[in-house]
């Protein structure tokens, strides 16, 4: 079964709760996203970690319920 949206959107803020988070399906098929996610969280970690810390939040789905997740991440301006 796919992931929504909007479920990872929560999750994502569950664990990140200062995010500012916005997906977008990329294939209309409910399988294929991607994520921007702001948080200061982010702030003097390398691009690795700031994704580990989505991915956590995802609590083992990548791959299974949510099969692809294109992933752009960054710290508020």
């Amino acid at each position: 079964m796919a992931m929504d949206a909007s479920e990872i959107e929560r999750r994502i803020k569950a664990a990140l709760p200062d995010a500012q988070v916005e997906i977008r399906d990329l294939a209309g098929d409910g399988d294929h996203y991607a994520a921007t996610v702001i948080s200061e969280q982010f702030r003097g970690k390398s691009r690795v970690q700031q994704h580990q810390l989505v991915y956590a939040a995802l609590q083992g789905d990548m791959g299974g319920a949510l099969h692809a997740l294109a992933l752009q991440t960054n710290v508020p301006e």
